[in-house]
């Protein structure tokens, strides 16, 4: 029998009011863990102990909160294997990919456990005489954080960490397809120095719990990555009552190659930028954008280099890209490769379910040929490992069509012109531009985020974090005069 893992609410480890069973999606005979799912009392109870312990949480000095986030960072680096292995086999991602996100998770709190020292006022004089001015930045209260299943562990934490660092209470609802990378970071961090019931993990539906944690008028603040329908419900929800809002929702990221660039190059970019982590990544190149001087020199090598990638279990060494992660997921994928053909688009390799050793997720990667930046391929988030070539002219047109979307999390330019390069990063319409590198792969100690449909509110990550998980206040000091 496995032990069904609990949820965490005011300080206790407690079961639900129903369970879910965690399947491997890379062999679905191993059960990863069976999960208990919160009932809506349990949620209101996590409220209320939230509100309590932020306010006591809000008062420890600043080198107490910093060594809890240090400590929570420097465990999650030291057991990156163990619990990256974990992650790749619940979440389908390479090992070598799950151990980095741990890692980097755990880089998150040891950035923000510094930034617990680093929040620094300003001052200024009045317009009136004696007055003085002092602005701060304080807690907004509690936060509410709904994370996605391709990054558990890390996007959790690119929202956690801050949370905390600027003393907030959090109610943390992880999506139900990887909740044992959930039950883990929350075990390590119940052990920490701080007040009952200031982080909880509530388990459960999005339609059930999820939608009773945004439209409480207890949350303060509502923190949230995952699709734009369910953000634009999220964000109906939290207008009620007034609840701060940020969003990081969908994409469609195209990388450019110009008829400069290195191929080679610019094909290990689009590979790794539309088949990393299966191709489950909010900044997955799902557009390659090619001018036509070098479109077939292009596509032979990419059609070469994605034929060559090794599927597998994520956990067996030499695995390039694991399974995708649930039976949804993949008719999801299955359904947009016969939309594509339907649409007129070749499909010059992949896109088809695979027969591996091991019962699970599998699909290999495709590629589109002959497409239009109109098709639905094209204008949609798949979510899949499946990318696009789109043929143009001119770099003028290739900066045209990576901006002819509603989306604009990130785009990328491969080029030896210093003056395309710079005219790319100045007006590709996207939070995040990269140059000679791929869309995909961020720092944590800058600001993320994207225009159009990809983002709603301040930015995630580095110092623009304090934006969201901050309230100013400004205050007026009058000393009067000296005896």
């Amino acid at each position: 029998m496995t032990a069904t893992q609990l949820n965490y609410i005011a300080g206790e480890w407690v079961s639900g009011t129903a369970e879910v069973t965690n399947l491997n999606p890379s062999d679905l005979s191993d059960v990863v863990g069976v999960f208990a799912q919160a009932g809506s009392d349990q949620l209101d109870r996590a409220l209320e102990a939230a509100r309590s312990a932020q306010a006591e949480w809000a008062a420890y000095g600043l080198e107490r909160k910093q060594a809890v986030l240090n400590a929570i960072g420097n465990e999650l680096m030291a057991r990156a294997e163990e619990l990256g292995t974990l992650l790749s086999r619940e979440e389908g991602k390479p090992l070598a990919e799950g151990k980095g996100e741990v890692y980097r998770a755990g880089q998150f709190f040891t950035y923000y456990a510094a930034e617990c020292l680093r929040q620094l006022g300003e001052n200024a004089d009045s317009v009136r005489d004696g007055v003085e001015i002092d602005v701060r930045r304080e807690a907004v209260g509690t936060v509410a954080i709904i994370s996605p299943w391709n990054f558990p562990t890390a996007t959790a934490s690119w929202k956690i960490a801050p949370a905390l660092c600027y003393g907030n209470a959090v109610i943390w609802k992880p999506a139900n397809v990887t909740p044992a990378s959930a039950v883990a970071l929350t075990e390590i961090i119940s052990r920490q120095d701080i007040p009952k019931g200031l982080f909880n993990l509530v388990m459960g539906a999005g339609r059930d719990v999820g939608q009773r944690l945004v439209e409480s008028p207890l949350v303060d603040a509502i923190s949230f990555t995952g699709s734009v329908p369910v953000g634009k419900g999220i964000a109906t929800a939290a207008i009620q009552n007034l609840t701060k809002v940020q969003m990081e929702m969908g994409s469609k990221n195209a990388l450019a190659v110009m008829d400069d660039a290195d191929l080679d190059l610019a094909v290990a970019l689009a590979l790794g930028g539309a088949f990393g982590g299966t191709g489950q990544k909010c900044t997955a190149s799902s557009r390659l954008i090619v001018m036509d001087s070098v479109h077939d020199a292009f596509v032979e090598k990419l059609v070469a280099g994605t034929q060559a990638m090794k599927v597998g279990h994520a956990l067996e060494a030499g695995t390039q890209m694991g399974p995708v992660v649930s039976q949804q997921q993949l008719d999801e994928n299955l359904a947009y490769v016969d939309l594509g053909k339907s649409e007129g688009a070749e499909l010059a390799c992949g896109g088809t379910r695979l027969d591996m050793p091991h019962d699970g997720f599998y699909m290999s990667p495709g590629v589109f040929l002959n497409t239009t930046n109109n098709m639905r391929i094209n204008r949609e988030e798949m979510f899949a490992p499946l990318t696009s070539v789109i043929k143009v002219g001119s770099y003028d047109e290739a900066l045209a069509t990576v901006n002819d979307t509603n989306f604009g999390l990130t785009s990328g330019i491969v080029t030896k012109s210093l003056a395309r390069s710079t005219h790319f990063r100045r007006n590709a319409r996207t939070g995040v531009v990269t140059v000679n590198l791929p869309t995909a792969g961020t720092d944590y100690h800058v600001p993320f985020g994207g225009r159009g449909d990809s983002s709603y509110g301040p930015r995630e990550q580095g110092k623009s974090a304090a934006e969201f998980y901050t309230t100013v206040k400004t205050a007026y000091i009058s000393a009067g005069k000296p005896d």
